[in-house]
């Protein structure tokens, strides 16, 4: 039986408390499915504002499957957790093609970033039928190759607003997906970690120089899978920064609600 997100128990508390790893904000929760163009069922998952339509929409794409990434990655999980509250967000995530989570498992088999390609089309799609505004790719690690690779071209690019991208390896990524974001004029924003393991700053900065607009974030300490809550905080205050008009303040995302929250196992 796949997780229902609706079953989080919230409780009231007594004044501000702090933003921990499990904590999980009010949002309009919904277990969704897509359907690719070559007949894949995908399981996802969409987060809205609990008290207001979204300003504006991520649509998530995870690390690599083989190596332990799926919808819940951490960075995403905790976006879908706070960013609906705090920033106005929607947030979907979806397991690409062959790839499993408490969520579900999404049908078909891993393609090496060629056949998901109707994954991202899928997810992009189901955003706009739904009518979430200012879509945005998300990517980090596996899925900034996605976002690289078919971002910047239709359908997807015109129906989303740029991409933000987590710990880019630029494997899959070539020089020619990079030209065509860099003729498509849109957004792109690269949050790169300092020790990352594939791609670090000072060489993101050189490979990214092909694309005029694109702006390049080292950030100090971090590593390829931002652990721990001082880089999750960055990473998301980043997001919201770029995707939104107000962005996050001056500090970044608040660290603390004063509201009902409940716990997440796991």
């Amino acid at each position: 039986m796949p997780f229902d997100p609706a079953s989080y128990e919230f409780s009231p508390s007594a004044g501000p408390v702090e933003i921990r790893a499990n904590t999980v904000l009010p949002a309009r929760r919904e277990n969704i499915e897509l359907r690719t163009q070559d007949g894949l069922t995908l399981v996802g998952e969409l987060a809205l504002p609990a008290d207001r339509e979204p300003e504006a929409t991520l649509v998530t794409l995870h690390p690599l499957p083989t190596h332990g990434g799926f919808m819940d990655s951490h960075v995403f999980r905790k976006a879908s957790f706070r960013l609906p509250a705090l920033a106005g967000l929607a947030v979907l995530r979806f397991n690409t093609r062959g790839t499993s989570s408490p969520r579900g498992t999404s049908e078909g088999r891993f393609e090496e970033g060629v056949g998901e390609r109707a994954d991202v089309e899928a997810a992009v799609g189901f955003a706009v039928e739904r009518g979430l505004p200012a879509r945005w790719l998300v990517g980090w690690s596996f899925g900034t190759e996605l976002a690289l690779k078919y971002g910047a071209v239709e359908p997807v690019a015109g129906a989303t607003e740029g991409a933000v991208l987590l710990s880019p390896p630029l494997h899959r990524a070539v020089d020619a997906d990079l030209d065509a974001w860099a003729a498509a004029g849109r957004p792109l924003t690269a949050l790169v970690p300092e020790h990352d393991d594939y791609l670090r700053p000072a060489e993101a900065a050189d490979r990214f120089a092909r694309v005029p607009q694109a702006r390049v974030v080292g950030v100090d300490g971090a590593k390829h899978l931002w652990v721990g809550e001082k880089f999750v905080h960055r990473a998301l205050s980043e997001i919201v920064d770029e995707v939104t008009d107000a962005g996050s303040g001056a500090e970044g995302l608040p660290t603390s609600w004063d509201g009902p929250v409940a716990t997440a196992v796991g």
